[in-house]
């Protein structure tokens, strides 16, 4: 069986997702003139196959969940938006006078972010843009970006990489999500299975699929705030507070100690 092409999977259903939205450029289309809707498809490493919308990437704040609107109330001084797809925070908060850069890997998002006016964007893994002399006062991982840290290998490179991006008393604005609520027995499954291979539970091995292509398999973490507060020992970073009020979704804000 062909398998499929490794890409910008995420760059191009942002691209499709936006035209079907705005009528601008060319549109996935089924019958005809019909335009087609955007699914981004979502596998787990446990053969689970997942989709969702596309469509949300591009929400204006009316739209957003209470913990996003929440969110960008705890932001301060200039911003870094880790993920920022197609800029739905980094929009709002430019609309806002505040100053903030867009960061992603994807060169297709970040095409449509700046499309849709972002003035300040990046294409950058965190650790490459480290390098830079240009630092921040918040970093936000939005739309369940926390799950950026992947797991207790990665998540101290990647919060080292933020602190060297830093000004002094700098926060993290994370939205996070609890998986252990769930009693479905293929979730609960899942997690048994991690914890068996030395994993954290909500520990998730994922590809992204989008018509043709694929990404590479990645890991992405779901944990509760107790590991968090874990992942954070040895790091410059503290738990400042929680917001549990949307559980089980939460804002974690750490903050950057000397």
């Amino acid at each position: 069986m062909d398998q499929p092409a490794i890409g910008d999977v995420f760059g191009e259903l942002i691209r499709d997702a936006y035209a079907v939205r705005t009528g601008i450029g060319p549109r996935p289309l089924a019958g005809g003139r019909v335009p087609r809707p955007v699914i981004e498809i979502i596998e787990r490493d446990d053969g689970l196959i997942n989709g969702a919308p596309a469509d949300h990437y591009l929400a204006e704040p009316a739209e957003w969940q209470p913990h996003d609107v929440r969110a960008l109330r705890l932001c301060r001084g200039a911003v870094l938006d880790i993920g920022c797809g197609a800029g739905r925070t980094a929009l709002e908060l430019q609309r806002r006078g505040m100053a903030v850069t867009g960061l992603d890997i994807s060169p297709g998002a970040v095409q449509v972010a700046r499309e849709r006016g972002l003035r300040d964007t990046v294409i950058a893994t965190v650790d490459d843009y480290a390098r830079t002399t240009t630092r921040y006062d918040t970093f936000l991982l939005l739309g369940n970006n926390l799950g950026l840290l992947e797991g207790p290998e990665r998540a101290p490179g990647f919060l080292a990489a933020l602190a060297a991006l830093a000004r002094p008393g700098a926060r993290i604005v994370a939205q996070g999500s609890d998986p252990y609520g769930t009693t479905d027995p293929v979730h609960v499954a899942y997690h048994r299975r991690n914890r068996e291979r030395g994993r954290l539970g909500g520990q998730l091995r994922l590809r992204l699929r989008y018509r043709l292509l694929a990404t590479d398999w990645f890991d992405y973490l779901n944990c509760s705030v107790d590991e968090l507060e874990k992942l954070l020992e040895g790091t410059p970073w503290r738990l400042k507070s929680v917001d549990t009020e949307d559980r089980p979704y939460y804002l974690a804000v750490m903050e950057l100690y000397p």
